[in-house]
């Protein structure tokens, strides 16, 4: 699974570990994705949605 959010595209970050005596270790941020079911071109189906997504009501999910 890629960790790529499939409506906005967000994608993982390189940042680094600080330590205290400034050592640095290369590390990723990588977005809080979801598996969610959605409403697509009339049809259901799954995808990856960053959580941002989400709640900004850019997934519509399918009826219960």
């Amino acid at each position: 699974m890629s960790k790529k959010c499939d409506i906005c595209g967000k994608k993982p970050l390189v940042g680094n570990h600080i330590s205290h005596a400034h050592n640095l270790n290369k590390r990723r941020f990588n977005p809080n994705l979801q598996r969610v079911k959605v409403i697509r071109n009339g049809r259901v189906e799954k995808i990856n949605a960053c959580t941002r997504c989400i709640r900004a009501g850019l997934v519509e999910k399918p009826p219960k």
